[in-house]
């Protein structure tokens, strides 16, 4: 167990690069078990989620190759079995995936329930709901999730929620099903789009993706071949966040600045100077941020996953600010974190209503999933005093060298192990 040590105050500056998007990689990765042919998958997040899926993969029968650099290669021509290891899966969420590639291909997967943060209800019904609608039979037996088809056959789906799980669980089932399949209130979100174009270069026919009607014509066939995930808009906006909150100037490069705009409309509504290039956002901070109020939403809305980074944010602006949770109810455990900090907010049901204090000070946290760790670094660096994080776990399942992206920019941070004594944890800390 390690634990992030880090000394408020200093101000970012400089320029950051963006890995690709952790969101979008899971569920790409999944979708080459759709061919026996080569898959090559460029500017992946070298992180814990995606190491996972690479070793679920394997343990399928896949042959894959994943490189430091970002780089995986895939060829399922010997899948051996379409049972995912209940051990690998529960540690990511996005292992859902697995089912609708597996089904699609196979006509039968056998996954687990699936694992990640603890954010709050997140069910698979809508996911089911498609593959009934294809022709699929489903069983939940002992924490398993079974799936089987003689054939798939398009068919006209309406989620009755906007859900970025199902809109791609169903198009990786249905781009090898027999006829068309329609997606009616589906999920519009970049890493949708990513998932339906890895699938079109595939040979796949997805039409509408980035709409609320997906339109996908069944092939008999897909192929190997040769794609580049998108930059993760979720960290881009982290370090956006980040540097507004240290009254920083950080180019934030490898962006699509239009997957940021909800995120710069706020920093703009609060004082801060947000500028755009074609690849690029630069965020000026300043010294105190005005109050504003979030309601988090479906994409190109503001995102949930940046949601407690904001309110950190929002923990020192002048004045009262109002966030509404409309996705997860239960992502406001960091609250309590940061109000060992000195923050003042109160959580009723969805709603966060935060009264803004001047500054934060030092405290010991616990990051309770990965988007609170990113909240609770973001309120390290703008504390007064040394902060120390723990269950940093979380951080290394979503953002590719966080602590050393944020060092490069002069954060004032590092890493120990968290199993030394007290005594040497408090010498590392009064030496820091």
């Amino acid at each position: 167990m390690e634990k992030l040590l880090i000394r408020g105050g200093k101000r970012l500056k400089g320029k950051v690069m963006i890995s690709g998007a952790k969101n979008a990689a899971v569920a790409v990765i999944p979708a080459a078990l759709l061919t026996d042919e080569l898959c090559i998958i460029e500017n992946l997040p070298y992180i814990d989620d995606v190491m996972v899926l690479a070793d679920i993969l394997t343990a399928l029968g896949a042959k894959v190759d994943l490189l430091p650099t970002g780089r995986i290669t895939v060829k399922a021509d010997r899948i051996e079995s379409v049972k995912a290891d209940h051990e690998m899966v529960k540690r990511m969420r996005a292992s859902y995936y697995l089912l609708g590639a597996l089904l699609g291909r196979f006509g039968k997967a056998e996954v687990a329930f699936p694992g990640g943060c603890e954010i709050g209800a997140r069910p698979i019904d809508q996911h089911i709901k498609g593959f009934k609608a294809l022709g699929a039979e489903v069983e939940i037996d002992h924490g398993m999730v079974r799936v089987h088809a003689d054939k798939l056959v398009g068919n006209e789906i309406y989620l009755d929620v906007v859900s970025v799980g199902a809109t791609i669980n169903i198009m990786l089932a249905a781009v090898l099903a027999e006829g068309t399949t329609t997606i009616v209130n589906a999920a519009k979100e970049p890493e949708v789009v990513d998932t339906a174009n890895f699938l079109n270069c595939m040979g796949a026919r997805v039409k509408g993706a980035g709409t609320d009607v997906i339109k996908i014509k069944g092939v008999e066939k897909l192929s190997g071949c040769e794609y580049a995930i998108i930059p993760d808009r979720i960290e881009a906006g982290t370090f956006m966040i980040a540097a507004a909150a240290t009254c920083g100037d950080v180019v934030i490069g490898g962006v699509i600045p239009k997957h940021l705009e909800a995120v710069s409309a706020k920093l703009l509504e609060m004082g801060m100077d947000v500028a755009e290039g074609d690849d690029f956002v630069r965020v000026k901070g300043i010294e105190r941020p005005r109050k504003a109020n979030i309601k988090t939403l479906p994409y190109p809305g503001f995102p949930t996953d940046l949601q407690q980074p904001m309110s950190v944010l929002l923990s020192v602006a002048d004045g009262t600010s109002i966030i509404t949770e409309n996705i997860f109810e239960s992502r406001y455990k960091h609250i309590e974190e940061i109000r060992k900090m000195g923050a003042n907010l109160t959580v009723e049901g969805r709603v966060a209503v935060i009264e803004g204090v001047k500054r934060l000070t030092a405290a010991p946290v616990i990051a309770t999933d990965l988007r609170a760790g990113a909240a609770l670094v973001v309120a390290g660096l703008m504390a007064e005093g040394v902060t120390e994080i723990f269950n940093i776990k979380y951080l290394d399942r979503g953002y590719e060298k966080f602590e050393q992206k944020l060092i490069s920019l002069g954060a004032d941070m590092r890493r120990i192990d968290d199993n030394v004594s007290e005594l040497n944890v408090k010498r590392a800390i009064a030496n820091y």
